[in-house]
């Protein structure tokens, strides 16, 4: 198994949550957050003073899949959250040793 932790841009939810649903892959869980890469936020004027955004709004999503669907996730993701500008997100993939369902006590794959 494999989990899957996706930065995307806000806007961009959606249309990820709706390409990983054609895939076959439901449970992903949502978090909002702030950051910043290489675009290293942006100024913004606001009442005649000028100010620096440093953390961008952005959204991070994690899902653990089973091996077999890891690859058509990621391709999912990455079309989905793709606009071709700078801050379009990064994806990381780590190992995920054992899962656990806490209602009925399913263990590995069954449990995802």
């Amino acid at each position: 198994m494999k989990k899957i932790e996706a930065i995307i841009k806000p806007f961009k939810l959606d249309d990820v949550k709706e390409a990983l649903q054609e895939v076959g892959l439901q449970g992903i869980t949502v978090t909002e957050a702030k950051g910043f890469g290489r675009q290293k936020g942006h100024t913004e004027l606001y009442r005649g003073a000028e100010y620096v955004v440093d953390f961008l709004p952005k959204v991070k999503l994690e899902l653990v899949v089973d091996d077999a669907m890891l690859e058509k996730a990621i391709e999912a993701i990455q079309q989905a959250a793709h606009t071709g500008r700078i801050g379009d997100g990064k994806i990381f993939v780590m190992s995920v040793e054992n899962a656990i369902r806490v209602r009925t006590g399913e263990t590995g794959s069954d449990a995802i």
